[in-house]
This record gives structure tokens, sequence and C-alpha cells, in this order.
């Protein structure tokens, strides 16, 4: 039984410059870029790279179009490396590149194309959230479905993940919110899924506890301590994606996926959604087992008792950024029944690695109170 990998080389440097210099960026790369990191901190470097945006394929998170058309371009290109500098977005799409053969993404993520790696691939996060550059997930919205599918392949790791801290320095604060819980999600999603062990737990316990240590920092300090604070959180993002790539997440994730394929909600900002009201459910179904130590674990995080974790844990997120009701994003009543049957019907691989496996009916239930 496999315990756990990281297949990914972890390097960091100070600034964008060192890891050009060190890897060579240039002629023959393929460059997948946020737009506005890019120009700030790799325009003025001249790179001899073929150099496409995220934007230049579309808007907000990834759809299976938009990777059809990147999928197209870099075929064309005759590149033989790839670098994606950017979010989770800009990761999961260039994730798709590295695999041999001509299949349409929606083969690739229905599992009907070979899987077999043909090129490297460099993954830069600008983010410290979806710690994409270390697992073997790529996430788009199927547009026929209506919703988000997940692929999981180890053929989709990223052969180096390069932290670069300068690169996060003018993460606005709403974005650095939503992606540092989201990253927090996968750390305690990945604690109590079914594939978790005690080399898996470590990463999850570890980064729970940078997280909530710099929010609780944040809250005392103000908003402008997080900038001091941003290599812990971008190392803590990536230790929670070691965790979930390894144990996987389950229902604040599937939970969350027709909110954002429905109404293009971001990706952690969706998560957030359901964080608390997930694990109050996992509490009211299955107190004892491995709830009842990852309470106690969080009880010393954040200074309180354990049967008072999720009300003290949404106090610390609620002062972060306030979490919204699902009808202010325009979701509609009855619409609760056919998302929590959506769930159910495509998202099996993240309920199957759920702490519980809600029913489509615990669903809804959930979707009512959040609603």
């Amino acid at each position: 039984m496999k315990l756990f990998q990281q297949k990914s080389r972890i390097q960091q440097f100070d600034l964008a410059e060192d890891f050009v210099k060190e890897y060579g960026i240039g002629e023959g790369d393929f460059i997948l870029a946020s737009r506005t990191i890019y120009d700030k901190y790799f325009g003025p470097l001249d790179l001899n790279a073929c150099v496409k945006y995220k934007d230049d394929y579309g808007k907000g998170e990834p759809t299976d179009s938009m990777m059809e058309a990147l999928l197209r371009d870099f075929r064309s290109s005759g590149c033989e490396r790839i670098a994606a500098i950017g979010g989770g977005a800009v990761i999961d799409m260039a994730k798709i590149l590295v695999l041999d053969g001509a299949y349409s993404v929606k083969d690739i993520f229905e599992k009907k194309a070979v899987f077999k790696k043909k090129y490297p691939l460099i993954a830069v996060p600008t983010t410290c959230g979806a710690g994409s550059e270390v697992s073997n997930v790529s996430i788009t919205e199927m547009t026929e479905l209506n919703s988000k599918l997940g692929l999981a392949a180890d053929e989709l790791y990223a052969d180096d993940a390069v932290l670069i801290p300068q690169l996060l320095s003018e993460l606005p604060y709403s974005f650095w919110a939503t992606s540092a819980i989201d990253a927090f999600i996968h750390a305690i999603e990945s604690y109590v899924s079914p594939k978790a062990n005690l080399y898996t737990e470590m990463f999850s316990i570890k980064a729970m506890e940078m997280i909530i240590h710099g929010f609780r920092s944040v809250i005392e300090n103000g908003p402008d301590r997080r900038m001091e604070l941003m290599e812990e959180f971008l190392t803590a993002s990536n230790l929670a994606g070691i965790a979930f790539g390894n144990a996987g997440t389950g229902a604040v994730h599937a939970m969350s996926y027709p909110l954002s394929g429905v109404y293009h909600v971001t990706h952690g900002e969706a998560n957030y959604q359901f964080l608390i009201a997930v694990f109050c459910a996992y509490q009211r179904f299955r107190p004892e087992g491995k709830l009842k130590r990852l309470n106690e674990c969080l009880a010393g995080m954040l200074g309180c008792k354990a049967g008072e974790v999720y009300t003290e844990l949404k106090n610390v997120l609620d002062k972060i950024i306030e979490r919204k009701r699902l009808r202010e994003y325009g979701m509609k009543r009855e619409e609760i029944e056919s998302f929590a049957k959506s769930v159910e019907t495509s998202q099996q691989r993240l309920l199957n690695q759920s702490y519980v496996k809600f029913s489509w009916e615990q669903m809804a239930e959930i979707y009512s109170q959040l609603y």
C-alpha cells in the first residue's frame, strides 16, 4: 500500500531573476502566466520564450474550452518544456500540457486518454492557496455539465515546484484571504481523509498551525501584517498541497463545485462557504475517531476547548474575510436539490475521500443551511 510520495523537487528563490538564471528559462520554453505578475517581474528580463497569458484564453476559473485552446497553442509551439507562473488556475491548465498524444481535454478528464508524460513542467505559484505546484490534481469546469471535474494522475505532478515569495508581494487582501483559507481547507480535509496516514498528517498539521498563527497575527496587527508573512503563507500552502496531493480533499471541495461552475465563484471563496458547515455535520454524524483527534489539535492552535473549535474557527475566519450567504451569489432556492444531486453524481472521487460520505439529502440540508 502506497503511503506517501513527493515527486516534485521544491526550490525557493528570493527573486524571479534568480529563478530564471538557475533554470535557464528562455528559448524552447512555453510559459503560461498571469499577465500582471509576468509583466512586472519577468517582462524586464527579456526572455526569449513562447509566452502565453491565462487571460488570453478566458476570464475566471479554467474551463474545458480554455484548456482546449491552450493545448492547440502548445502543440503548435514546438516547445519542449513548460513553465506555469500563476495561481492554481494557471498551474492546473498547464498540467495537461505534459501528456503525450493528441487527446482532447474531454478525453483527458474522462480518462479516455493514455496517460504518458512527455514534457517537463516547472510550477511557480503566485498565490498562497492552491498548492497545485505539488499536487497531481487538475481541475476544470466542464461546460456541458455546468460543474467542475477534478483529474488526479501522477503524470500531472510538476517536476519542479519553485517558491518565490517576491511574486506575492502585491497580492490583494481579498485574494490573499480566500487563497490562504483554501490552503487551510486542503490541510484540514486531507487530515481527516480515509487516505491520510502519519506522513500526510504531519504536513496537514504544520500547515494548519502556520495558517492559524498567521491569521491571528493579521487580526491582531492589521491587514498589512500579512505582507511580512507571505513566505510563511506560501510555505504553508505548499505543505497543505503535499498533504492533499497524497490524501485528497473531500466534501467541502465537492459541494463547492456547482457554485463555482454555475456562478463562477473563485475556487478558494467557494470552498470557504462550506468549510464550517461540513465539519459541523461531520461532528454530528461521526464525532469519534479521527475527528476527535483533529478537534484536540485545533483546540491547541485556537486556544479553546475541543468542543468549541468550529465556533472559534468561524470567529477567526470571519475576522479575516466575511463569508456570504449562497443566495448572495445568485443561487436560487430551487437549485438546492439539483446542486446536491449533481455533486452525488459527478463528485464521487471527492465524496469517497470524505470523513463522512454524505447522501444528496444530507448535502441538500447543508446547502439549505447556508442559503
